[in-house]
Parts: structure tokens; sequence; C-alpha cells
């Protein structure tokens, strides 16, 4: 059995431990705040705009746009995963690497060629210790990024579509619904899908000036480099949620542990002075 001396020690390594886990749980939450204000400020303009590419996409002759176009057989796939810089953020990367993995499997399955890029320290550190080739890394997407770091890659990922390096690309991050849901899904940006109710306006008498190509022509670049900062702003905000929780549940992990060593502590001092008393009595009908 541990002394009183180890168990004092012990609680106070503890509560030390919660002091940081509680202050990071803190700091966790301040971010996450920031962040889906943020992903919730933006939802409004990448809908309308996705909204607004699917009238002009419902007209027949820029149904063929360059970004639009699916090619019949994908040859080569670019898959993008997003991950965390930082850990102690519960399942968050796991969950993540773990959908990633999948469809790169899923893709060699159907003899396709696929290109990884990895977003955050976590991906890269995962992908070295399993030796799986990756063509890129980036780490300096964090809490502080913003729509032109978001723009830098749309940018270099139009430019490797239209020019046919890839035949399609796919994103990998953990997207943001709500405060206690939070799930990794794969969007393909490239190219552009357009689902049937975005499509819901083409029987609406819209007149576009100028004409809808040119206003494709201007609009897609623009909604692709925003899908993309959605993206990155979806994992932000989950990141920090998930490390807000992690932090929450070692809080409370270490006030439990707390309470049991105390309670252990309690006990060997009470068993320590039961037996000091015993000796006591004992000595004393001795020398009666």
């Amino acid at each position: 059995m541990a002394t009183s001396k180890e168990i004092r020690s012990r609680i106070g390594s503890v509560q030390n431990t919660k002091k940081i886990t509680r202050t990071m749980e803190l700091v966790s939450t301040a971010k996450a705040k920031k962040a889906v204000d943020k992903v919730v400020a933006s939802r409004p303009y990448a809908d309308k705009i996705r909204e607004l590419i699917g009238s002009l996409a419902a007209q027949g002759e820029v149904a063929d746009h360059p970004l639009l176009r699916k090619h019949s057989h994908i040859r080569r796939a670019l898959v993008v995963i997003v991950t965390a810089n930082r850990g102690l953020c519960g399942g968050y990367n796991a969950n993540v690497l773990r959908t990633g993995i999948a469809l790169i499997e899923e893709y060699k399955k159907q003899n396709v060629e696929v290109v990884v890029h990895l977003i955050g320290k976590k991906a890269i550190s995962f992908f070295n210790y399993q030796k799986i080739p990756y063509a890129a890394s980036f780490t300096h997407i964090d809490d502080k990024m913003g729509f032109g770091d978001a723009q830098k890659f749309a940018e270099d990922y139009m430019e490797k579509f239209a020019l046919e390096a890839v035949d399609k690309i796919d994103v990998i991050y953990t997207k943001y619904f709500s405060a206690a849901n939070q799930k990794p899904v794969t969007e393909t940006i490239l190219p552009v899908e357009i689902n049937e109710s975005e499509k819901g306006h083409k029987s609406q008498p819209f007149l576009f000036e100028p004409d809808p190509q040119a206003i494709l022509q201007s609009l897609l670049p623009k909604a692709i480099c925003q899908n993309f900062y959605q993206a990155l702003l979806d994992a932000n905000a989950s990141e920090q949620i998930a490390r807000r929780i992690a932090m929450k549940n070692a809080t409370d992990a270490a006030s439990d542990m707390i309470k049991a060593l105390t309670l252990q502590y309690n006990r060997v001092r009470q068993a320590k002075i039961t037996q000091e008393i015993a000796e006591i009595v004992g000595g004393a009908a001795a020398i009666q």
C-alpha cells in the first residue's frame, strides 16, 4: 500500500495536470467560439454562390464549362486530407485519417492513380510512420489562416484540373454541423458538382447580363475558392470543439482521480492513527 507521503505527491501531480487541462479547455472554448462564428458567417455567401452557379449551369450553353465537366474515365485523382497541427483533440485526427485511407484504398481498387496532399502535421506524421507516399504537405494552415491561404490552394488545384493533370479533386475534412455534431466528410471540389436542387431555377425566366458564359467564367473560380475556404473553416472549428471536449473530459477525470486519491489518503491516515492509538493503549496496559 502506498504511504501517505506518496499519495500526497500524486494528488499534487494530478492537481497540476488539472490546472493545465482546465486552462487548455478555456482557451479552446474561446477559439471554438471565434471559429464557429466564422463558419456561420461564411455559409450564406457559399450557399448563394452555389445557387447562382446552379442557375447558370442550367443554361444549356454553359453546362459544358471545363470546371463543370466530369471526365468519363478517372485516371488520376488528387486527395487532400485536412488534419490539425497539434494533438490533444480526441479522435479528431484519427477519424479524418481513417476516412482518407479508406478513399485512397477505394481508388486503388478502381485502378485510379492517387496523388495525396496533406494539410496538418498530424497527417504528415501518420503517413511518414505508415510509409505511405504523398506528393505535397503543408503545415501553415491553423486558426489564424485567412481566405488568401485557401485561394492559393484553390488556384493551384484549378490549374491542375484545367491542364488535365488530375481528373478529380477530393477534400477530406471534418465538417461542422453543430456544437454537438462534427463528422469527417469527403467533398469533391473539382469538377464542380451541381445538385438538382441548385438547378431548380432553370424554369424561371432569369435574364443574365452579361451573358451566362461570361458570368460563370468569373463566378466559378470564386466558388471553388470559397468551397475550399469553407472546408478549412469547418475543419478548424471542429478541431477546436474536439480539443475543448477532450480537455473537459481530462479535467473531469482529474477531478475524479483527486477525489479517489483523497479518500485513499484519508484511509491510510486513519489506519495509521488507529495503529498509533492501539500501540499507546497496548503500552499503557503493559506498564500496568
